[in-house]
């Protein structure tokens, strides 16, 4: 893996290309008066749940936020072209669609992220140069606690359509307080229960069958971000989620897939003991993140 620096350092020529309108508005979303930036400070406004709070296990295996979430990361690059920029926070560790709408975890005075986010947006009209969201990650966690393989996809199906269905509130409501113009890239997701890919059988088609389900699942988020003019940034494939082809030599554990050797390599869901692994990106993984995102603009 290439160094932290190193990464977003490769990738910083690409600014050029994270400054024009996203495209394939609706129609039916509200329209700036003017294209023109507005004058004075400019914004970089992250949403999202653990991963844009930047949240890693510490000594103990609890999960805390750290320094190096990829909204900052992007953030760093994104400054170089733009010393004007400020960038604006309001991530959620444990936020899921549903609460992100309506609230419950963090405290907002607006009442949720979302009403925070369009307070914001409406606020600083034309001068919020990104939005960047990852959103839906914990929203099908529970299917997977101590459920059968074959109630497992079960609870997913139903599981997302609540959530495109929330998604469709979020984007409609950030297009309807931003305008056509600001750019917004949400995210797919890696898959983390490619790790129990090293614990036997079971764990292997538990792993099989997660990544097709996260395959589909990002598939519907998608879907759902180009509606509203969205980019994304594919994070599915930057971990290479579905390469069970390639085999890599990871220590201790002897040849596995290339997408089990990435996730153990760029999160902390390999870590032994067993009860500190844990699903969020490493500091390796938030940088890859950022980049996915810097790719996608």
């Amino acid at each position: 893996m290439l160094a932290t620096a190193v990464v977003i350092g490769l990738v910083a020529a690409s600014l050029a290309g994270c400054s024009g309108p996203a495209a394939g508005t609706p129609a039916h979303t509200t329209a700036d008066r003017s294209a023109s930036p507005a004058p004075g400070p400019r914004y970089y406004l992250s949403l999202g749940d653990s991963l844009a709070r930047g949240v890693q296990p510490d000594s103990s295996g609890v999960s805390r936020a750290t320094a190096g979430r990829y909204p900052d990361r992007l953030y760093a690059v994104l400054r170089r072209g733009d010393p004007g920029l400020r960038l604006v926070k309001l991530g959620c560790s444990g936020e899921t669609s549903y609460t992100m709408i309506r609230g419950g975890i963090c405290h907002y005075a607006a009442g949720s992220q979302l009403a925070a986010a369009r307070s914001f947006l409406r606020a600083h009209r034309r001068a919020v140069s990104l939005v960047t969201i990852d959103i839906g990650a914990n929203d099908p966690n529970s299917c997977f606690l101590g459920g059968a393989l074959r109630k497992v996809a079960r609870c997913m199906s139903s599981r997302v359509r609540l959530t495109v269905d929330d998604l469709r509130t979020i984007l409609s409501g950030l297009r309807a307080a931003g305008g056509r113009h600001v750019k917004i890239i949400g995210m797919n997701y890696y898959v983390p229960e490619l790790a129990g890919w090293l614990h036997g059988r079971n764990g292997q088609e538990i792993a099989v069958l997660t990544e097709r389900l996260v395959d589909g699942y990002n598939g519907l988020l998608t879907r759902m971000y180009q509606r509203y003019g969205a980019r994304v940034a594919n994070v599915f494939a930057a971990f290479h989620s579905a390469d069970f082809t390639d085999r890599v030599r990871l220590p201790r554990f002897g040849a596995v897939p290339r997408n089990v050797a990435t996730i153990c390599q760029l999160t902390w869901s390999c870590t032994r003991p067993l009860h500190r692994a844990n699903e969020h990106a490493n500091d390796t993984g938030y940088a890859i993140i950022a980049l996915a995102f810097l790719l996608a603009g």
